[in-house]
């Protein structure tokens, strides 16, 4: 972490640092970002020493030509920082190296390792200009299954007595015991006094929430705009395939997937979700036989791959017979034999929101609680059928 040499500067109230023009490396960035990275300069080039006071926002809106809300947003960055304190009636000033705060988080993600979109998160959360004074505590369960639970409450309870100012939890999921543990974990960093920020998905089952704050996307949104997708490219018996025992994110993407149904008139009648792994043969068979579908929404792009090998396998073409979807756009959905049409989500984006996020509950443990829901974007690619030649989906399959 960086270090400030100290200073016999007397305080005062310091010209803005700038009054002089942005410097064109920054006039890309959004407007915040640009006072907040110019003032943080500032006090790490020592031009703001400690004990200075900031202009007004009123006096920085002008210099930046900036709404007050646009300042007040940067000098919110620098507080929580811990490199300026705000006080009612006093302004707002820049505080001495031994003044600033640093806290340790801890990670309690078993899933670390195993999927893909938490090693981006966790970048996302280092790499975010919030993260200078505090330090992140990397913990994972390397267990299978059921394993996992155990060393989860194990890293909890050393969480626990390392006495970290916060934990950001991703819940277990694909366990029978997921649920509990998940419950037991939340009730003993509650009882801990340690604030919990949630990564991707809540413990609770949907459509019920948690008491502690959470960062994702909106999966019901996910899964309505995705199958909204396969009705557009021409789909007209679409299905949803997951494992059993997934998050509540999936049984959001699901309720997402049944209200696009219903509002397109698409078999408002039939149950058209299953539960079961798309590498089973015997199972893809099954859903085959037994829905009929012409296209599969998959919970996750793992799943959506291990289903087209599979399709491939049984000698069904994807997209022309059967088109298929994921969920997440990991590095891999682009370099699969049939390239995946998934839906995006910035990684890197929940992470450095997942820090911010806890940092403001530190600073405000009494705040409400929040649902942070990042925006998605459906990247298309063949597996929908999108662009390609149109064959009869109901032909009969080998």
């Amino acid at each position: 972490m960086p270090t400030r040499k100290t200073s016999t500067h007397k305080p005062g109230k310091t010209p803005a640092p700038s009054a002089r023009p942005v410097p064109e490396a920054t006039t890309h960035l959004p407007k915040y970002r640009q006072i907040l990275t110019d003032l943080r300069d500032a006090i790490d080039s020592g031009r703001l020493k400690p004990g200075d006071k900031l202009q007004t926002e009123a006096e920085l809106g002008k210099v930046y030509q900036a709404s007050r809300i646009t300042v007040a947003r940067a000098v919110n960055e620098l507080v929580q920082q811990g490199l300026v304190s705000r006080r009612a009636g006093s302004g707002t000033h820049v505080l001495p190296q031994a003044e600033i705060k640093g806290h340790v988080f801890g990670l309690l993600i078993p899933d670390l390792g195993r999927t893909e979109i938490f090693e981006p998160i966790c970048q996302g959360m280092m790499r975010s200009p919030l993260a200078r004074n505090h330090s992140l505590l990397w913990g994972h369960a390397m267990g299978e299954a059921e394993q996992q639970g155990v060393e989860a409450e194990q890293l909890c309870q050393q969480y626990i007595h390392q006495k970290v100012s916060g934990v950001f939890f991703a819940p277990i999921e694909y366990t029978e015991s997921g649920d509990r543990v998940n419950h037991r974990i939340a009730a003993a960093l509650e009882k801990a006094g340690i604030p919990i920020v949630l990564l991707d998905r809540c413990y609770a089952p949907y459509p019920c929430r948690s008491k502690h704050d959470l960062v994702g996307i909106d999966n019901r949104a996910v899964g309505y705009m995705l199958t909204q997708h396969l009705i557009h490219v021409g789909a007209k018996r679409p299905a949803y395939l997951s494992l059993a025992h997934s998050a509540s994110t999936v049984t959001a993407r699901i309720a997402g997937f049944r209200e696009a149904l219903r509002t397109y008139g698409v078999c408002p009648e039939e149950d058209m979700a299953r539960e079961g792994d798309t590498a089973d043969v015997a199972f893809v068979e099954r859903t085959l036989e037994e829905l009929r579908p012409d296209a599969i929404l998959c919970a996750n792009d793992l799943l959506a791959g291990r289903l087209i090998a599979t399709l491939t396998t049984l000698g069904i073409d994807v997209p022309r017979a059967m088109r298929v979807v994921g969920v997440d756009d990991v590095k891999y959905a682009s370099l699969l034999p049939v390239p995946l049409t998934t839906q995006h989500q910035n990684c890197h984006d929940i992470g450095a929101m997942a820090l911010s996020t806890m940092l403001e509950r530190v600073a405000n443990p009494d705040m409400p609680v929040r649902d942070i829901l990042l925006q998605t974007s459906t990247i298309v690619r063949v597996s929908c059928g999108a662009n390609a030649k149109q064959q009869n989906p109901s032909k009969k399959r080998k």
